[in-house]
């Protein structure tokens, strides 16, 4: 592990996995390190405000960090790696709205999601129009109204779909999965939910598999690891829970190694519960969805482990340890 500046957050690589962005929550700036073995802080980039989780355009061009209000900070990439004191583009804002806490983007990089944690809302950004517009409210499409407080939104390989959970209204109760027409929310946000199930108490983060089949739940409130019927969740809801896996102690974040095979997830522990430790939990993909046991075992973890991205052509995680201002790397090759 290496020390970082205050309060990693979002974690995300360039594309040949060679860097990494990590937002510095308590720093205001995001830090750029050589995604290694041993990472390394190349440089920090000062942000004029708090930055939370990120998100790169697949052109790996543009770096999109939520600004904790109502949209994302926009970050240039070539600038950011030379060192440019203009990488930092600006801000685009949905104009009302606060808690901006993830952001995904849309697989062709026409569109930006923005989880608007105290506002019950994802706000969408035409990007094209947001960049040419000078930033600010010109990207605005609008907002798609979801559960309560969201935290995390992910886009379905073939960008038809995105998928977003809300924690609920209060700790400890059930919250739900949203599936979302990206088609509608380009035009028309405010009806673009087709569905939502719930999933678990406090589901926090999601992904989906490579082949879009599978959406992937964390409910950290249930410490829980979920796996839904992408297709169920849209034509019958009722039975789109294929699995439920019990993992450690909080879970937040999740990402696939192994070519897939395996989920590590963050324990994140964060509300310190007594007995209990963060970790990372792996998960065996195929036992999951066999019905078979698929917890394979707990790597050890800094304090409150929030956000993970792979690096070095998928040899290293990196796993942003919140609390304890660390910044960890896992060699993949040596998991469960």
């Amino acid at each position: 592990m290496v020390a970082v500046p205050p309060n990693p957050w979002g974690v995300v690589t360039t594309r040949d996995r060679q860097l990494a962005f990590v937002s510095l929550n308590g720093a205001d700036s995001v830090g750029l390190f050589r995604a290694t073995s041993d990472p390394s802080l190349a440089r920090q980039i000062e942000v004029p405000g708090a930055v939370f989780g990120e998100a790169l355009t697949p052109d790996g061009r543009y770096l999109l960090g939520a600004d904790g209000g109502a949209g994302a900070w926009v970050i240039d990439v070539a600038a950011a790696e030379k060192g440019s004191s203009h990488a930092v583009l600006g801000d685009m804002t949905a104009g009302n709205g606060t808690g901006a806490i993830a952001v995904a983007v849309s697989p062709d990089g026409r569109y930006a999601f923005v989880s608007l944690e105290d506002a019950g809302q994802i706000a969408v950004f035409n990007l094209r129009h947001a960049l040419v517009g000078g930033l600010g409210g010109a990207g605005y499409v609008g907002s798609i109204l979801v559960g309560p407080t969201p935290t995390d939104v992910a886009f379905s390989p073939d960008g038809q779909w995105a998928y977003a959970t809300s924690e609920g209204p209060d700790l400890n109760v059930a919250g739900t999965l949203d599936v979302i027409s990206v088609r509608q929310a380009e035009t028309d946000p405010a009806g673009a939910v087709v569905a939502s199930v719930p999933a678990g108490c406090n589901p926090v983060r999601v992904i989906t598999s490579g082949s879009g089949d599978v959406v992937w739940v964390t409910a950290r409130a249930s410490d829980a690891l979920l796996a839904f019927s992408a297709g169920r969740l849209r034509t019958d809801a009722a039975h789109a829970l294929l699995a439920d896996v019990r993992v450690g102690e909080a879970p937040v974040q999740l990402a696939f190694v192994r070519g897939g095979s395996r989920i590590v997830v963050a324990d994140s522990d964060r509300f310190d519960v007594r007995g209990a430790a963060a970790s990372l939990a792996v998960v065996d993909v195929s036992a999951t969805l066999a019905g078979r046991p698929a917890l394979l075992g707990y790597l050890p973890a800094g304090q409150f482990p929030r956000d993970m991205a792979t690096a070095s052509g998928g040899r290293t995680l990196l796993v942003s340890n919140y609390s304890s201002n660390q910044l960890e790397s896992v060699d993949v090759a040596r998991l469960p």
